[in-house]
This record gives C-alpha cells, structure tokens and sequence, in this order.
C-alpha cells in the first residue's frame, strides 16, 4: 500500500516543507558523515591542480610584467577555492568530489542551491573552518541530517543524490 503524504523527490523538483526526516527516509542521508569529508579531500586536489596551473601562468606574467601583476596572483589564489566551490555547488549542487561520492547540497526547501546561496555556503564554510580549526565540523556528529554549522546558517542540506528518486518510491510490501 503507497504511502501518499511522502514528499515527492525526483532530481530537479524540489520538497515541500523541510526535508525529509532522518526516520522516514534514511537512505538520504546514509554516509554523510564520512563521504563529506573525503569529498572536500578530493577537491582539495583538483584546487591544488588548478592553484598550480594559475601560479604557473601568472607567475611567468609576473615575470614578463616586472612584478607588477603579482598582486594578481595573490588575490586570484586566494580566491581560487571560493570560486571553484560556488561555481560546482551552484551550477551542479555539487564539486566534482561530492559527485563522485555521492553527495549533493539543496536548499532547505528542497531546491539546488543557487550561486548566491552557493557563495554564502562556500564563504560560511571557510570561515567557520579558520576561526574554530576544523571543530566546527563536530556538530555533524550530534544531528540526524549530518548538518554541519555553515550548513545551518547557509541553509542548506547534504543529501545523497542517487537516492534522492528512490526516497519517494512506496517501499516493496
């Protein structure tokens, strides 16, 4: 028999309300705790990629300029890891490390974050992480949705998104 107050959870439509609860549909948020982590490890790589890339290129235009385009380089390896995350979360809902393990971020409401909220997400996780020394991740281990606390404020929340589709299928009877 089809339960019909489930929310309707296909990849582009977005729930109504707040997400789903942790006890009705735990497949959403199986793993979290562990796939976060070595998603943003493995980002971390490819930003490490691209940082070298961009040092390359603007360190021999450094060069050809007499120094004069390294405060450039400064401000654009800075910025680098802002820029890669809010893009990948706000055109995909998730960095390619996040994709590979499964790991997508919505809005509260259901709906893929956008590039503002994307920014804010990005920007709240930096800061959070520098001021505290990565113990502002804690909180994950004492919530149902594995939110952490620049989840919290962005308003956002991790899902797993291979089982987004199957959360709204009436269980086998």
């Amino acid at each position: 028999m089809p339960i019909t107050n489930l929310p309707s959870l296909s990849a582009d439509a977005p729930w109504t309300g707040a997400p789903p609860d942790p006890l009705d549909e735990p497949a959403l948020y199986d793993g979290l705790l562990w796939r976060r982590p070595i998603a943003y490890l493995l980002d971390l790589v490819l930003i490490a990629l691209a940082a070298f890339a961009v040092w390359a290129l603007l360190g021999l235009l450094s060069i050809l300029s007499f120094g004069l385009l390294l405060p450039l380089q400064v401000v654009v390896l800075t910025l680098l890891p802002l820029a890669y995350h809010t893009w990948f979360i706000g055109s995909r809902g998730a960095t390619p490390g996040m994709r590979l393990l499964d790991v997508e971020l919505r809005s509260w409401t259901g709906a893929r974050p956008d590039y503002t909220r994307a920014a804010l997400q990005t920007a709240l996780f930096y800061v959070t992480v520098a001021l505290t020394t990565w113990l502002v991740l804690i909180v994950a281990l004492f919530n149902d949705r594995r939110r952490t606390v620049h989840d919290y404020l962005g308003g956002t929340v991790g899902v797993r998104h291979s089982r987004i589709g199957a959360a709204a299928l009436p269980a086998a009877a």
